[in-house]
């Protein structure tokens, strides 16, 4: 998918833990995960608010687009 999550990223930037960040969006460590690992087929734009509030960033620095990534994998 074009799609990359840069979750994982913005968290290391602010220096916070996955169970902090579920905590703090009040979402499940497994669903967060799925989110942070890219596995995710789809983000509401609530959770999105939410991670920007906690991360105190922006939606584009949470997700990029990256066509090029998705033809290297049909490949």
């Amino acid at each position: 998918m074009p799609i990359i999550v840069n979750l994982d990223v913005m968290m290391a930037r602010r220096k916070i833990s996955l169970t902090e960040l579920a905590e703090r969006v009040d979402l499940t460590l497994a669903n967060l995960s799925v989110l942070k690992t890219g596995k995710a087929k789809a983000v509401r734009f609530s959770t999105l608010e939410n991670l920007c509030r906690a991360l105190n960033c922006q939606p584009g620095d949470l997700l990029e687009y990256a066509p090029d990534v998705a033809d290297k994998q049909i490949v």
